[in-house]
């Protein structure tokens, strides 16, 4: 199976130039890199899980455009909470941003994300 590499500017690049693509295609799907809340050219995350997540979705957004997909052909992502009291502030931005038919989830608390993130969003979607 050929895989090809996805490269945009308007998300930010690999965290402090770590060996990991923003997103690989592969057999008719684009695997996005966990996104943090980071604005593209910024070298730090700012602001409370909403803002973060609101972030985090726009740069898969890009991403996803990027390689030839869109938020509306996600079929799972993984959400990564500093704290999972953080939960429904996530959720609702979340919400808002994956439509009517939004993908598999799973969302767990970790003990750390970095640069101090409150939240990071990774995800599978088909072209």
């Amino acid at each position: 199976m050929d895989k090809s590499v996805v490269r945009t500017e308007e998300a930010p690049a690999p965290f402090q130039g770590a060996p990991y693509n923003q997103a690989i295609v592969a057999g008719g799907f684009v695997f996005v890199a966990g996104q943090l809340g980071l604005r593209p050219g910024d070298t730090e995350i700012s602001g409370d899980v909403a803002r973060q997540t609101e972030q985090a979705l726009a740069n898969l957004a890009a991403i996803l455009e990027a390689a030839g997909s869109s938020m509306e052909n996600l079929v799972k992502t993984s959400v990564f909470l500093s704290d999972l009291g953080d939960f429904q502030g996530m959720n609702e931005v979340y919400a808002a941003k994956v439509g009517d038919r939004p993908p598999a989830r799973s969302t767990f608390e970790v003990s750390r994300l970095p640069s101090g993130a409150l939240v990071e969003i990774e995800a599978i979607a088909h072209l």
